[in-house]
């Protein structure tokens, strides 16, 4: 019976005893074997290190800048200015001053984002930067960046100044002038209430509705932009004095006289009282500055005939009530003046000096009448003023 347990394993062979020579060699190969497996694993670990390295590198020199408030070591690169050249720089409206900063080092106008977010935090002036496009140099110091950025220089905008009391007509030709856009392109826009946000209660008419201030438009501004602009400026003005919009077009229409009348503001209160009076009574309102503007003439130049003319819509010697619609744009205080009005019995008024202005007011027909031989009597020391 065979022993299996002291049987050699069959898949075992015996082997003759090997010479130290022979072992000597084997060992140097297996050393050498050694050696290459670690050449190989050093190679896989450095290009390892590279590969996490430059993604490191990248993430801190591109992705980490633009991460609001991060910032890594205190050092920051910066130019020494005052910079070269010219580059138009946009910031939007809602950026802040990291995402400024971005764009600034995209146009080269700073070196990094830490020399602008830091000079930015130590102006205090900085937040007050407003939205627009910038002419500004490339490779500036940062803080002179946020200076000019602050006080709005070398800001590219046109300014556009539209004086109280100015007719539609005459608004949109000095905007045409001033913004370099086309007149018809106004027309045009004026067609699409939608746009420009001119309330249904002004029946597609503007007229009183382009509020009177100086505004800034930024480069390639359009008819329908300026439009809605000065719309929504005047719907601020009624909403924030309480305005009911059910009564924001007889209010524009009575303070847009006022504006045409009054040459002084201390006067437009008692002109305002003058109006609603009237308007109870059921006179007519008797405005010259309404009559002129439906015959399409100036205060000045008016005529008997002219003040007969009852196809003239805005002939309030003819006719009762208010007029269609506003006959100019009314500033703010115009609009306060029929709001707040005087209170009282007054029920005329006349300019007795239409060089001054000077304007004096009356409760009844008499009174009223030795007014206007004030009136009469200046003009016959001022021929031809009127």
């Amino acid at each position: 019976m065979t022993d299996l347990f002291s049987a050699p394993a069959p898949t075992q062979t015996p082997q003759p005893p090997r010479s130290r020579s022979a072992q000597r060699r084997t060992q140097r190969v297996t050393a050498a074997q050694r050696r290459r497996r670690r050449r190989r694993r050093t190679a896989v670990l450095f290009l390892a290190l590279l590969v996490v390295g430059g993604a490191g590198w990248f993430v801190y020199d591109k992705v980490l800048p633009g991460v609001d408030g991060f910032h890594l070591g205190s050092e920051a690169k910066d130019y020494a200015g005052p910079g070269t050249g010219s580059v138009d720089v946009t910031i939007e409206k809602g950026d802040t001053g990291a995402a400024i900063a971005r764009t600034l080092v995209a146009d080269d106008v700073v070196a990094s984002t830490k020399a602008f977010t830091d000079a930015y935090k130590a102006n205090p002036a900085a937040a007050g930067i407003q939205p627009g496009v910038y002419t500004l140099r490339t490779q500036m110091k940062a803080s002179d960046v946020v200076a000019l950025l602050a006080a709005q220089t070398g800001r590219v905008s046109t300014v556009l100044t539209i004086p109280e009391g100015f007719t539609v007509d005459q608004i949109l030709d000095r905007a045409s002038t001033v913004a370099g856009i086309p007149r018809s392109d106004f027309t045009k826009a004026m067609k699409n209430t939608k746009a420009t946000g001119l309330p249904a209660v002004a029946k597609k008419n503007y007229e009183g509705w382009l509020y009177p201030a100086t505004y800034s438009f930024d480069p390639g501004v359009t008819a329908t932009d300026i439009l809605s602009q000065m719309v929504a400026q005047t719907k601020t003005e009624l909403k924030d004095l309480k305005v009911p919009a059910s009564e924001q077009q007889d209010v524009l229409i009575k303070a847009s006289m006022i504006e045409r009348e009054a040459k002084v503001p201390a006067d437009q209160p008692k002109m305002a009282e003058v109006i609603n009076n009237r308007l109870k009574q059921g006179w007519t309102l008797g405005i010259d500055a309404a009559v002129a503007y439906g015959a399409g003439k100036s205060g000045t130049e008016l005529t008997n005939a002219d003040k007969a003319d009852a196809n003239n819509k805005y002939n309030l010697y003819v006719l009762t009530g208010l007029p269609p619609g506003p006959i100019a744009s009314p500033g703010r205080s115009a609009v306060e003046a029929v709001v707040k009005p005087a209170t009282g019995d007054l029920m005329f008024w006349t300019a007795v000096n239409l060089d001054t202005g000077k304007t004096l007011f009356a409760s009844n027909k008499h009174d009223h009448d030795l007014n206007v031989a004030k009136l009469r009597a200046w003009q016959a020391a001022n021929p031809g003023k009127g």
